[in-house]
């Protein structure tokens, strides 16, 4: 049984049938009327299971209902069924024709199926559009024209790390960092008041967001307009792009780096190379570009297999990166060939000291998973001015010398001027 709230202009139902249960149903949903009592012969009528769900008396004749419910002086009497005397019996209880039947009732009726298709439609539209906004991955938040949050669905909880109850009533502001959380309220004043667009109408923009735990992370926004009853809502289709920022961002990187040792790779060698020339002529000063080609690796790489060499040139990196200044450059073309860029020297003893320090920097032996390896290295060196004005002459010219220093004995480091 449910509980109902009597209220309304009273209603005599004739006939639970379709016809009947559908208006009483109407009636109930909607707190149209106070159905004081259903009526009809069959007492296995569907309409009487509702009325009983409700507590509305039921009669199986129409007299004993009338009567029943001469205490309503304003009752209206709807007689959906075929009973046409129905009508001279309530005139003898009541003493006037308040009975609505036959063509009338039919159109009542067919008025009121009607409408509950086109309740039971829009109900059914209503909630596959909720279903919609619940399941979609983006963020769906509804935002009045203060800002205020209005709507959150369960993509935006996901993102944002609120639950609706906690963020419902909130100004939007609250999930932007600074300085966009400071002048938000602006932005929707200058929009309302002189339609200043900032964000609105732009699909997919990146803009940066705030999580509950006050993480930052980069988003992506598409916000649209609509009036809804009067009043004026933005709604924001919001996306987590993290995953996708920092994939670009491997991609960039390793566009630039090599991908085993994390070195600058050759192309970012050039363009770095490139600058410190450019810099060098204009501040007259002096550089060296020692190109290193590693002594036995080959045999390494073959003997105990590509994860022992990939161990060994990440070692071998290392000791490198030790062995220069923060200012130097050292980075690997591929394979076991390295290149380093020293800025600013003195004169041609420091390259050579330096040469030599990497030569001693691969005398103690590698740990590659429990065994021992040794490399050495053949050093080439070219300097600016010295040799050569140009960025990819000079790298020519130390690959040059290199080639002298293995063919001399390997293990030793060679001027590109002393060829």
């Amino acid at each position: 049984m449910t509980s109902r709230i009597i209220s309304g202009q009273p209603v005599l139902i004739i006939g639970a049938g379709r016809g009947g249960s559908a208006l009483l149903e109407m009636f109930m949903e909607d707190n149209l009327a106070n159905v004081v009592a259903l009526v009809d012969t069959n007492p296995d009528a569907p309409g009487f299971a509702l009325a009983r769900k409700y507590d509305i008396p039921t009669f199986t004749d129409s007299v004993s209902a009338l009567r029943a419910c001469k205490e309503h002086s304003d009752c209206i009497i709807y007689n959906l069924s075929n009973d046409e005397s129905v009508a001279e019996e309530a005139y003898k209880v009541f003493g006037d024709h308040r009975v609505t039947g036959g063509a009338e009732v039919k159109l009542f009726w067919q008025m009121v199926t009607n409408l509950q298709a086109i309740k039971g439609e829009l109900e059914k539209s209503q909630d596959e559009l909720q279903a919609i906004i619940h399941n979609v991955m983006d963020g769906i938040i509804t935002i009045d024209e203060l800002g205020v949050i209005q709507g959150f669905n369960p993509a935006a909880e996901r993102i944002f790390g609120y639950f609706t109850q906690e963020i419902a009533g909130q100004n939007v502001k609250l999930l932007m960092p600074e300085p966009d959380r400071s002048a938000h309220d602006g932005y929707l004043h200058r929009y309302v008041h002189n339609q200043e667009k900032r964000v609105l109408g732009v699909r997919g923009r990146e803009v940066l967001a705030v999580r509950k735990n006050g993480e930052t992370f980069p988003m992506e926004l598409s916000a649209s307009e609509m009036f809804l009853g009067g009043q004026r809502y933005f709604i924001g289709i919001v996306r987590d792009i993290t995953e996708r920022k920092e994939t670009e961002e491997r991609i960039a990187h390793l566009a630039h780096f090599d991908y085993l040792t994390n070195l600058p790779n050759r192309a970012s060698f050039l363009g770095i190379l490139d600058h410190s020339v450019s810099l060098a002529k204009r501040n007259k000063h002096k550089l060296a570009v020692l190109f290193i080609d590693l002594d036995g690796f080959k045999q390494i790489n073959d003997t105990l297999g590509h994860e022992a060499g990939d161990l060994l040139l990440k070692g071998v990196s290392a000791r490198f990166n030790q062995s220069i200044r923060d200012s130097d450059t050292l980075a690997r073309l591929g394979g076991d060939e390295f290149i380093m860029l020293l800025e600013n020297i003195n004169n041609a003893e420091r390259a050579g000291l330096l040469a030599e320090k990497v030569v001693d920097s691969l005398a103690e032996p590698f740990d590659l998973n429990g065994q021992a390896a040794k490399v050495g290295a053949s050093v080439g060196i070219a300097l600016f001015p010295d040799d050569s004005l140009d960025a990819r002459e000079l790298v020519r010219q130390a690959d040059e010398a290199m080639y002298i220093a293995k063919h001399g004995g390997k293990n030793i480091w060679k001027f590109y001027r002393d060829k």
